[in-house]
């Protein structure tokens, strides 16, 4: 007779264990599937307040969108028509070259001026340090119209502080002279009031930098006997170097975009010749009605913003590859 082997466990019995390697993986799935959780609603609610405008501005810019369709409500496809009328305008790209050369001049000058006060900073004593602090602090935090209606003044023709000062040092020649009668002049003005009110958020950024280098590497490099611009490339540049390129990626964004200021001051005249490509958006879009050629131009303005960016980090991929080897 042929014995049966009782393979059920007894009534009350604690049922087996599972494998570790089992528990393990799954434990582990959980576990890194935490991160994407926890940031899903973000990118959900990004993706809805960025992501669908982006969509429709893209989709508007295959329509004739003007007022008569906004209001009778009738969706008409043009396809490319309105790329087409934008690039075949030669003011397009004029305005493209303006605003790409007025960006590249204001970052220079925005990151260059933010350096400077950031090292100068450094070396001054408590009381004038906090004094420059709150000067920039200052400078920041004032309205942009109220800096621009300053800038104004200061620049006007007949009673500008500019203008007076000059002629008090002996410059005759600028009594009664407009720094608004050409494009290179106004946007000279333009670029110098954006450069103040840029140049707070770059210096403190840098440094911060600048602080977080320890005070024990500038005195061994003062020991060796290095000099002063030995000493900043050697331990200052390292530490900074990363928070100057995050300052200078966001001041060519914020600059290229730059609308309140230009406006403001000669509505992108005189005679169209310091128009940028935001109040190219503006004219056609908001003051032209044209809103299906406007979401065309925003367009090409983001595409030539990312070319901006994309060049600007392929070349600093470069220089940091070419530091390593």
């Amino acid at each position: 007779m042929t014995a049966t082997i009782q393979t059920t466990a007894p009534a009350g019995a604690t049922p087996p264990a599972p494998p570790r390697a089992t528990r393990g993986r799954r434990a582990g799935l959980g576990e890194k599937s935490i991160p994407y959780l926890l940031l899903a609603p973000a990118v959900i609610v990004m993706l809805v307040l960025l992501g669908w405008p982006a969509v429709q501005v893209i989709a508007i810019s295959f329509r004739k969108l003007d007022l008569g369709e906004l209001v009778r409500g009738e969706i008409v496809w043009v396809g490319l028509d309105n790329y087409t009328a934008v690039l075949a305008d030669p003011e397009f790209w004029t305005i493209t070259m303006r605003t790409v050369l007025f960006t590249a001049a204001v970052v220079a000058g925005t990151v260059l001026a933010g350096l400077l006060i950031a090292l100068l900073m450094r070396h001054l004593s408590g009381v004038v340090r906090i004094v420059v602090q709150v000067t920039l602090v200052l400078a920041w935090a004032t309205p942009i119209l109220a800096t621009t209606t300053v800038f104004q003044w200061i620049f006007d023709q007949q009673y500008g502080i500019l203008n007076k000062t000059l002629v008090k040092l002996g410059f005759d020649s600028f009594a009664g002279f407009s720094w608004f009668s050409s494009g290179a002049s106004t946007m000279t003005v333009i670029g110098l009031l954006i450069v103040w009110q840029a140049v707070p958020f770059v210096c403190f950024t840098i440094y911060a930098g600048l602080l977080a280098a320890p005070k024990e590497l500038y005195e061994a490099a003062s020991m060796d006997g290095a000099s002063s611009w030995q000493s900043f490339t050697t331990v200052s540049w390292p530490a900074i170097r990363p928070l100057v390129t995050l300052a200078t990626f966001l001041s060519v964004i914020w600059d290229f975009k730059v609308f309140a200021q230009v406006w403001a001051i000669r509505q992108g005249g005189p005679d169209g010749e310091s128009t940028t490509m935001p109040v190219l958006l503006y004219l056609r879009g908001i003051a032209g009605r044209h809103f299906g050629v406007a979401s065309a131009v925003a367009v090409l303005m983001i595409l030539v913003l990312l070319v901006l960016t994309a060049r600007y980090l392929q070349l600093l991929l470069r220089s940091r590859e070419a530091d390593v080897s």
